[in-house]
């Protein structure tokens, strides 16, 4: 289990990657609802299911990394977008990681694995523009992990082997960098403007809307790769090892 989002019905979509050796077919996405009760399966073309993201029209993104292609599916696995050239190394990605929505429509990819950009589309997913490059310095990235986009159209980037995350505005003007992670992998966040962010320690962090660390805590054995959440302040962590879904319920 390599990710997880939860559709506007309330649905629970769980991101699962195969080998290619041992399972060459297979659905990559596996659905449950609340309780975890599986309602059903889909995603048989993708070839390596990294991220799955859910738009604000209820399209559910995967990154299939190793295709150089992120597709868009109905909430039923209908295949209705796609950004890149399936299969096509460089055109433009090379491996994507993450995808994630602005307020005004566009569309941000990280494209984390052999490039080290992020890229920006338009709400008619055209290319805009892209920023980034290899490097430890402002701006640059080693992994492109996890990307989310906040209210205020602030793109947050989960640099993953640098250690820390990285804050742009739209245009990619880097803005700052928030240390004290190790190897953050994915980034969710509430309608409240906080930040819910993975890591390798294995921790969960809770940032302010202004980036300010809440607190964290130490919520599973070994982190996790992916999360999600909903309005009433579930959180969903997708973890690889052991392979397992984990819901976090909100107390007091």
């Amino acid at each position: 289990m390599t990710d997880v989002a939860v559709d506007p019905g309330g649905n629970v979509h769980v991101l699962v990657r195969r080998d290619p050796l041992t399972e060459p077919s297979g659905p990559a996405v596996l659905v449950f609802d609340r309780e975890g009760r599986r309602l059903g399966a889909w995603g048989e073309e993708v070839a390596d299911a990294h991220m799955i993201a859910c738009d604000p029209q209820g399209r559910l993104w995967i990154t299939d990394r190793d295709a150089h292609e992120v597709i868009a599916f109905t909430a039923q696995g209908e295949r209705v977008a796609s950004l890149g050239t399936r299969h096509g190394p460089g055109r433009p990605f090379g491996h994507p990681s993450d995808i994630a929505f602005g307020p005004a429509g566009e569309v941000y990819v990280g494209d984390g694995y052999g490039h080290a950009f992020v890229h920006r589309f338009g709400a008619s997913l055209q290319p805009e523009l892209r920023w980034g490059g290899i490097g430890t310095e402002p701006g640059r990235f080693v992994t492109a992990h996890g990307i989310w986009v906040c209210g205020d159209g602030k793109v947050v980037v989960a640099d993953r082997e640098n250690d820390r995350l990285q804050v742009f505005d739209r245009d990619g003007v880097f803005l700052k960098a928030i240390d004290g992670f190790h190897r953050p992998s994915d980034i969710w966040g509430d309608a409240q403007g906080r930040l819910f962010v993975t890591d390798g320690v294995p921790s969960l962090t809770c940032l302010s809307p202004d980036f300010k660390r809440i607190d964290r805590c130490r919520p599973v054995l070994n982190g996790a790769h992916g999360i999600w959440g909903t309005a009433d302040g579930v959180l969903y962590l997708a973890e690889g090892n052991p392979s397992r879904i984990t819901r976090l319920v909100p107390v007091g």
